[in-house]
């Protein structure tokens, strides 16, 4: 009975799947099972005739990475459950090297890689929270860190379903960070291993910089906050959030990135308020669930590059 299963979620995955299938056959023995987004471009029926004969669960719509990841859950029974992007290619011993660290560590409830990108430089060892709450990629780090890149991580399933599983709702985007707030207030750690390697064709199933990319990065974040986050920091910063879209129309020299557009911080705006009876539900059942107060986490991680 292998200790894994490997779940990797795909949307229209055809150019880049094969890839990331071939690295996982060379992997310590797991169970795959590939998450298709209904795509629409013979993804399918490549993953089928694959080689290693991953078992497929085929979704009606596109539920997004959080969305597929979420879905795939309840049918998993392994120790352990790991997270791969479609367009991520394990390096050989991969899976070894963060079953082995968490083996190791029965504190511990993620183990992060280093994701590296195609020229070679890495795009992660782990994510960090920043002082105003966002998630950000470390380059380098000790073997503690805030949180896992989600494109690549390994967590014990069991501390998963307890800390409340993966928030289907995000869609894509900040569900990695969320769930590290919520494994790090039910007192777990989360282990940065650095000879574990992926590489990622970082974009390949998304599209960095557009509007989309932007309205789920800023809706997520204050929604993560809102769920996890110090009240007192989760209203700072949304109502930094909305004054800085307040002032946006009468400021010089503001970005043309689409994240400092009117249109879409207002939309951004109006998700989290339609979300917000929902959010607070789900914010004292992880009150509740949470055995470190929300503040303790903060102080220990805010600003901080890891250990």
């Amino acid at each position: 009975m292998p200790s894994t299963t490997v779940v990797v979620v795909t949307w229209r995955g055809r150019e880049h799947i094969t890839a990331c299938l071939d690295a996982l056959a060379r992997q310590r023995p797991h169970r795959t099972l590939v998450v298709d987004n209904a795509s629409d471009d013979g993804t399918a029926d490549l993953v089928a005739a694959h080689p290693s004969r991953p078992e497929t669960l085929r979704l009606p719509v596109n539920r997004g990475y959080a969305g597929g990841l979420a879905a795939a859950l309840p049918g998993i029974t392994t120790e352990y459950v790991a997270w791969l992007n479609d367009d991520a290619a394990p390096d050989d011993g991969w899976l070894a090297a963060l079953e082995d660290a968490l083996d190791a560590n029965p504190d511990a409830a993620a183990a992060t890689p280093s994701m590296l990108l195609a020229d070679g430089s890495t795009q992660s060892v782990g994510v960090r929270l920043t002082a105003d709450g966002h998630g950000a990629d470390l380059v380098l780090a000790g073997r503690d860190v805030f949180g896992f890149c989600g494109g690549a991580a390994l967590l014990r399933r069991e501390a998963l379903e307890r800390a409340g599983g993966v928030p289907a709702g995000f869609f894509c985007y900040y569900e990695d960070t969320d769930t590290a707030w919520r494994l790090r207030l039910a007192g777990h750690r989360v282990l940065s291993i650095g000879p574990a390697r992926v590489r990622h064709r970082h974009g390949a199933s998304t599209n960095p910089g557009s509007r989309l990319f932007h309205r789920w990065n800023e809706r997520n974040r204050l929604l993560m906050l809102l769920r996890c986050a110090p009240a007192g920091t989760a209203l700072r910063e949304l109502a930094r959030f909305a004054a800085i879209t307040a002032l946006l129309p009468v400021r010089r020299g503001t970005p043309d990135a689409a994240n400092f557009h009117v249109p879409l911080r207002l939309r951004v705006l109006l998700e989290v308020l339609v979300r917000l009876p929902a959010t607070l539900v789900q914010r004292w059942r992880i009150g509740r669930r949470a055995t470190v107060d929300r503040r303790v986490v903060w102080r220990e991680w805010a600003g901080r590059q890891g250990r």
